[in-house]
């Protein structure tokens, strides 16, 4: 470490000393972080293990959201986004209305596709594969990123077929990614409670390791700010980093702050700056073999996505073009950001901006 760090909290002193030498921290060490009041210690810790990791480069990348449809089969408490069939709202696009979307919206610099919708079981699979293989077909230097790993346990019971034989149809079409949504929390309490019709805490990580066997790098998720206990907060944290441990699959994890369901919802039924900046430093510490943290504007703001790079954060995501998700569930913050105010964020954090691939190739290096 590069600096000296001296905790107004005594309990963190054993933590700061383990990171400092290079030992892995325990569930307890982790909920020592959750409960000490002494953030800025915990958070100056994170940030020295991050630029240790990525030195001051802060990526991010130039993509666009694409949801294909809205129309679910599961009812999960937290959204806002689905809807039933037929119900007000409710809609599919097809390959060409797709196409439109696209069209209209993209320019020179988008280098991904970020695809996430509804489990709708009033399509066929084959809906699924196409929707990756026309825009494969019709923008092929651009990376697909497309379905989570429940929606990929969702392909599976309408078709019959394996995990690993829907995952080998969606790369045959032209998947080359999978976003790490569909985690939630990954305890069967909470999933019991929260999001009893998608895939449980075993699937959704199996999922992700047969997808990192056949050569997939993938993305992990934690939706934070509910019911979940502190503790299932870091159970999630260390059943993603044993993953990791197997596979080295996962190239960064998202701390995803909950929405309520309503844009006019109180303050106080939204996570606050301490924890989310809390969360994303103690994700930095206890993923100690993860190479990045994101921090997700939509979800916390800019101006705190910005202060998140000085707590252990590489990653500010990108320019998204239009997100639907978060925002039906009552998110206040921007739809999308240019790359100039990406990299004016950076730079105001006194850190370097890095235009990235998805596999977190360099573009430019923005000095």
């Amino acid at each position: 470490m590069s600096l000296m760090i001296t905790p107004t909290d005594k309990n963190l002193i054993p933590i700061v000393e383990k990171v400092q030498h290079g030992e892995r921290l325990t569930l307890e060490d982790g909920l020592t972080l959750y409960q000490s009041p002494d953030l800025l210690t915990i958070g100056q810790l994170a940030n020295e293990v991050n630029l240790k990791r990525n030195g001051d480069k802060v990526y991010f990348i130039q993509n666009m959201y694409i949801n294909p449809t809205n129309v679910c089969e599961a009812k999960c408490a937290f959204c806002g986004f689905r809807r039933d069939p037929g119900a007000e709202g409710a809609y599919t696009m097809s390959a060409d209305e797709i196409l439109e979307y696209v069209g209209t919206r993209y320019s020179q610099g988008i280098r991904e596709f970020h695809i996430v919708g509804g489990h709708n079981h009033t399509v066929p699979f084959d809906y699924y594969l196409e929707t990756i293989s026309i825009l494969k077909k019709h923008y092929p230097h651009v990376t697909i990123k497309a379905y989570t790993s429940a929606e990929i346990e969702f392909f599976s019971r309408l078709t019959g077929r394996s995990y690993e034989d829907v995952l080998k149809e969606l790369i045959d079409a032209g998947l080359d990614t999978m976003p790490g949504g569909g985690a939630e929390i990954l305890t069967e309490r909470y999933r019991l409670k929260m999001s009893p019709d998608k895939a449980s805490t075993d699937q959704w990580l199996e999922i992700h390791g047969i997808a990192h066997r056949l050569g997939l790098k993938t993305h992990a998720t934690m939706l934070y700010g509910s019911i979940e206990t502190l503790e299932e907060r870091l159970i999630h944290m260390l059943r993603v980093r044993e993953l990791q441990d197997q596979t080295g699959g996962f190239m960064v994890f998202i701390p995803l702050a909950m929405q309520p369901r309503s844009v006019n919802a109180s303050i106080k039924r939204r996570t606050s700056a301490m924890d989310d900046m809390r969360t994303i430093a103690i994700s930095r510490l206890m993923l100690d073999n993860f190479p990045h943290i994101k921090a997700y504007f939509i979800n916390i703001g800019t101006q705190l996505a910005q202060l998140a790079m000085h707590f252990g954060s590489s990653d500010l995501h990108g320019t998204l073009v239009e997100e639907r998700i978060s925002h039906a569930a009552g998110a206040l913050t921007q739809q999308a950001l240019t790359r100039d105010e990406l990299v004016w964020l950076i730079q105001g954090a006194n850190r370097t901006a890095v235009e990235r691939d998805t596999f977190y190739n360099e573009i430019k290096v923005y000095e």
